[in-house]
């Protein structure tokens, strides 16, 4: 760099410029090159371990600072941007830095991102060295998480270090004016991954009705015609999915809209950088799809492609059209596209196993030959008349920081049981793992741990506390205990719902007591218990349970969670009307034995709401046996209709205890589901109103965060919310995370934090 004495002026200055924020892995540094020609400044711009550093001189620095705020790349985040003047240097260039050591103890995980639209348009333009071809990808766009092994987030730590850039792409790559400045995905036909397969033979195979895997970003795909039954009906049968919804994938929103109806903010989520699945409600008579894809739930998943493999599939399946007009038009296909795991298991990314797994589910394969360091699943948003809500958060999302509202020790928090993840706290950001799903397999054991690994390697920090659940049964409790002993760590329990509340404050950056309402499947309570139905006031570690759901009989324990008869059976003995036990099932061997037990009163108890949802569901003969986790609280939303009213028919004790046994009366006794339904809708968010209402008045505590499972029920978490306004309390609600079981380990990580 020139050191020669620079020419003073009145207006020339030199400023030390900190940011920080997503301004790492994103073209950051290229912007800040850009808007520094642009204004003629020098001085220099790197990374190191506290974000992005520049030194800036000349005078435009006002100017300067206010372009680098307002033309940010796509992909980038200013969070915190600090000055202090600096004495003037010499010097008659602006440079980018090599990266300090230690940069990526400051660094962020960049997360996924879905092609964009200048590598669409090239994608598709006959002209351009990388037509058709299908790992096309810039600073803008393309796979960032799932291809990184360790930070910072150079080419050289990714799975594109084994390809060599050609002579063409090392200069894009490191020329500052172009946008393929240091993209690290960057590669072309003649120097980056290639397909095992040619894009044409699979389009076909797939329009034959058979079934194909397909490798992604963060693990592989099952792909087949949604409009083919017979392959719907093959490939849930050889998934073992049973009547769990599948996803489909369409070329554009013109396509979606003749499939789901499009409410709020829904169209905008579907194209969005980071493309989730959105399930939203499906339109009546779409005769084009398969019946047996959402079966019962008047809703459907749809997703956009989101890699440029996708995008050649479409277009090899719609006859190969020119220019791009036909990206826009509407059209009548429609892929399923499900992660390629056996039910319970990881994702698969390695295209040996990939083979050996799926042998007789997939007709054909198609690979690819840059490795998947790290997995990732689709991510699921749910919106309903214009209420948006996160199911799993996953690829696009995971693993952005969320920001909390004070710095505090290390913590590795492993989760519950189910749906689980990993959180890692570094300083005032806590970083969540994409979903890892249920513990429930050896497999899904060793990918948990392979995430925690993951998690501390690409932050590179040593954790200070484990956390955990309270439930010693767990696997993810079981690996805390292990780790705690390992690294000679603190290791501290949290109690189920009490992470649940504490997410939710955690994500809002809220310091001040707070009451919170848990409602969901299980969790250990503090006295040994099932809990599920909790009115709680969290005060950092401080724990304090105000209220519950009165409990219902548990017959079978687990069994009872996936055959929602037990629990209907459970109702009616808690009636006074065990002799319709047999009469109304019959057909169930286990009956007669369970309305002894009932009798005996030695079958434990639950307050869990998830449970009221399926005595609910089994009274009104809607689901004897769950095929899948919340399938029939799930059913049982699905036949809402218009007419949805509160009967009253609860009972709020002083004690805190809301009874909704009423309620399971009248449903005992009710002949028309739909009715039945909507009764049990309306009542319960009437009492779940006026319990959070008492609550508040006896605590004297104005705001309530609402979490759980039971509030990715969309009218819950339409209805319950204004009533709760409406009577005075600040409603604090999951908006970065999903209200279930995904976000305990950011919960269990912030009180982890607050009990030392």
């Amino acid at each position: 760099m020139n050191q020669a004495s620079p020419v003073r002026t009145p207006n020339r200055e030199r400023r030390r410029i900190r940011l920080r924020g997503l301004v790492q892995g994103v073209g950051f540094r290229p912007h800040v090159y850009r808007c520094a020609r642009h204004l003629g400044i020098t001085g220099f711009v790197g990374n190191d371990p506290e974000g992005v550093l520049i030194e800036a001189q000349g005078e435009q620095l006002d100017a300067f600072v206010q372009l680098l705020r307002e033309q940010l790349p796509p992909l980038a985040r200013i969070d915190k941007l600090i000055q202090a003047p600096l004495a003037l240097a010499g010097e008659d260039d602006f440079v980018i830095a090599p990266t300090t050591p230690g940069a990526a103890n400051g660094a962020a995980i960049p997360a996924d991102v879905a092609i964009c639209d200048d590598c669409l348009r090239e994608l598709f333009d006959a002209g351009n060295r990388r037509y058709l071809h299908p790992f096309i990808a810039c600073c803008n766009c393309g796979p960032r998480y799932t291809m990184t092994r360790r930070l910072p987030y150079d080419r050289t730590n990714t799975a594109m270090a084994e390809f060599t850039l050609c002579r063409a792409c090392e200069l894009e790559y490191s020329d500052p004016m172009d946008r393929r400045f240091h993209a690290e995905p960057v590669a072309c036909p003649d120097c980056g991954p290639r397909l095992s397969s040619d894009i044409g033979a699979t389009a076909r195979v797939l329009a034959a009705g058979d079934i194909v895997a397909l490798k992604g970003l963060g693990g592989y795909h099952l792909a087949c015609d949604a409009r083919n039954r017979a392959s719907v009906a093959r490939l849930r049968n050889c998934k073992r999915r049973d009547g769990k919804p599948f996803a489909v994938m369409v070329l554009n929103l013109a396509s979606a809209a003749g499939h789901v109806t499009l409410a709020g903010d829904a169209g905008a989520r579907l194209q969005s950088r980071e493309r989730p699945v959105v399930i939203s409600p499906s339109l009546a008579g779409r005769d084009a799809l398969a019946d047996d894809l959402s079966p019962g739930l008047g809703t459907l998943g749809v997703m956009l492609p989101y890699t440029p493999v996708h995008y050649l599939l479409f277009h090899a399946l719609l006859g190969a059209p020119r220019g791009h007009d036909w990206l826009h038009a509407d059209n009548d296909l429609a892929l399923v596209m499900t992660s390629a795991n056996i039910s319970g298991e990881p994702l698969i990314t390695d295209p040996i196993e990939a083979e050996r797994q799926l042998a007789g589910i997939a007709d054909r394969f198609l690979h690819h030959d840059r490795d998947i360091p790290a997995r990732a699943d689709d991510s699921v948003l749910r919106t309903t008349e214009g209420v948006t809500g996160i199911v799993r958060r996953a690829r696009g999302y995971a693993p952005h920081a969320i920001k909390l509202a004070q710095a505090g020790p290390a913590v590795l928090a492993l989760g519950p049981h189910l749906k689980s993840t990993v959180t890692m706290t570094r300083g005032n950001r806590a970083y969540l793992s994409p979903h890892v799903g249920d513990l429930g397999s050896v497999a899904a054991v060793a990918f948990h741990r392979e995430s925690a690994n993951a998690m501390q390697a690409m932050l590179q920090t040593r954790p200070q506390l484990i956390a955990c659940d309270l439930a010693s049964d767990f696997a993810s409790t079981r690996l805390a205990e292990q780790l705690s002993t390992e690294l000679a760590l603190p290791l501290v329990r949290v109690q189920h719902h009490h992470a649940h509340v504490a997410a939710v404050l955690a994500e809002h950056r809220r310091e001040e007591p707070a009451l919170g309402m848990a409602l969901d499947g299980h969790g250990l309570g503090l006295d040994g218990a099932s809990w599920g139905g909790e009115l709680l006031r969290v005060e950092g570690a401080d724990l304090q349970r105000l209220g519950q759901l009165s409990p219902l009989p548990l017959p079978g324990g687990d069994c009872a969670a996936r055959e929602p008869w037990r629990m209907a059976a459970a109702a009616l003995h808690n009636l006074g009307r065990a002799p319709e036990i047999t009469r109304r099932f019959s057909d169930e061997p286990m009956a007669p034995l369970l309305t002894q037990l009932l009798a005996t009163g030695e079958a434990t108890t639950t307050s869990a709401a998830g449970r009221l949802f399926d005595a609910a569901a089994g009274l009104l003969g809607i689901s004897r046996r769950a095929t899948f986790e919340g399938e029939p609280p799930m059913l049982l939303e699905g036949l809402l209709g218009d007419d949805v009213r509160a009967t009253g028919a609860y009972e709020l004790g002083d004690d805190g205890i809301l009874d909704f046994t009423a309620l399971l009366a009248r449903l005992a006794d009710c002949s028309d589901p739909s009715q039945g339904a909507g009764e049990f809708h309306a009542t319960l968010v009437e009492g779940l109103a006026d319990w959070a209402l008492a609550g508040a008045r006896r605590s004297g505590i104005g705001v309530i965060a609402l979490s759980g499972g039971c509030f990715l029920n969309a009218y819950l978490a339409r209805e319950l919310p204004p009533l709760l306004v409406a009577g005075g309390l600040e409603v604090l609600m999951p908006q970065a995370l999903p209200p279930n079981d995904g976000a305990i380990s950011l919960g269990q990580a912030w009180v982890a934090q607050r009990a030392q």
